[in-house]
């Protein structure tokens, strides 16, 4: 059984301005509606303000929740933010939020939406405005949901934005593998970071993240796993720079799972990245994700 959280707030209309494009997250409903019908929607709430500003300034938070964001910031994000956006981040956050706490009681769950790692404390950047990744791990701690999180972003971008709102926490553990040559071109620095060259394929990818899961989650011993799953190692992304085929993608996930539930680690995940001409075959990628780590997880 996936349990799925999704708001009608998470297609924003197309911004004008900028190349990001919003349907995607209604066509992996579509997707996820065809393919798993027996899946269970849930609609989470707006992530209330006050745990927003633990992580992020509140100026930069007043700026977005009235549409007044700076162009320059604007620009670093890649989109203008107005009211529809504002409501839009509020919700994803919420999102990623309710997935996690659906994870508690049934093993995993996924929030439709989310992932946004590279939104900084004063700043979003890189199609991110607020990081619910961090948001979520920070609330899921002070509310005792957790002792330890562990933070696995597999997105093809290095999640800089978490690395940074959460660095020098005992409590939370970062680990990005990514690739090298790609954005961010200044990278932070994760608790680990895998940096990968050009073009690897399936093999050689999932040996490297079978064997950085193993010791992370022996040394680290989480109780709670917070997974940006993004689809951008695909080989026919149009932002990535790995080789990953959709049978990669689906091991990877399922290798994630996998190995949380045999450990009795919860996971929640986070759409992430997926960019493509072909919008359908993106989200069918997301979607198959999704339904993927739901049946690992009932194993």
């Amino acid at each position: 059984m996936l349990h799925i959280v999704h708001h009608s707030d998470y297609v924003a209309p197309r911004p004008k301005n900028g190349s990001f494009v919003f349907d995607k997250y209604q066509l992996v409903m579509d997707a996820i509606r065809e393919h798993a019908p027996d899946h269970v929607a849930h609609e989470p709430a707006p992530m209330p303000r006050h745990w927003i500003e633990a992580m992020h300034d509140p100026a930069y938070v007043e700026q977005v929740m009235t549409a007044t964001v700076p162009r320059e910031i604007e620009r670093r994000i890649g989109f203008p933010v107005s009211a529809e956006i504002a409501s839009r981040v509020q919700y994803s956050s919420g999102g990623t939020w309710l997935a996690a706490q659906l994870a508690l009681n049934h093993g995993y769950a996924a929030n439709s939406a989310g992932g946004s790692h590279h939104a900084l404390a004063d700043t979003g950047a890189g199609y991110c405005v607020f990081n619910d990744l961090a948001i979520t791990a920070n609330r899921l701690l002070a509310e005792g949901d957790a002792r330890k999180i562990l933070i696995v972003d597999l997105d093809v971008h290095q999640g800089d934005g978490t690395a940074m709102l959460l660095a020098g926490r005992s409590d939370v553990f970062t680990l990005s593998i990514h690739s090298d040559r790609n954005f961010p071109t200044r990278k932070a620095r994760s608790s680990r970071d895998i940096a990968l060259p050009d073009a690897v394929e399936d093999d050689a990818y999932l040996s490297i993240v079978d064997v950085a899961l193993e010791e992370i989650l022996a040394g680290f011993a989480p109780d709670m796993l917070l997974y940006q799953a993004g689809v951008d190692p695909h080989v026919d992304d149009r932002l990535g720079r790995l080789s990953l085929t959709d049978a990669g993608l689906e091991q990877r996930d399922r290798m994630v799972i996998r190995k949380a539930r045999d450990r009795g680690i919860p996971v929640a995940s986070a759409l992430g990245g997926g960019y493509g001409h072909d919008h359908q075959a993106v989200a069918r990628r997301h979607a198959r994700s999704m339904m993927a780590m739901a049946d690992e997880a009932s194993r």
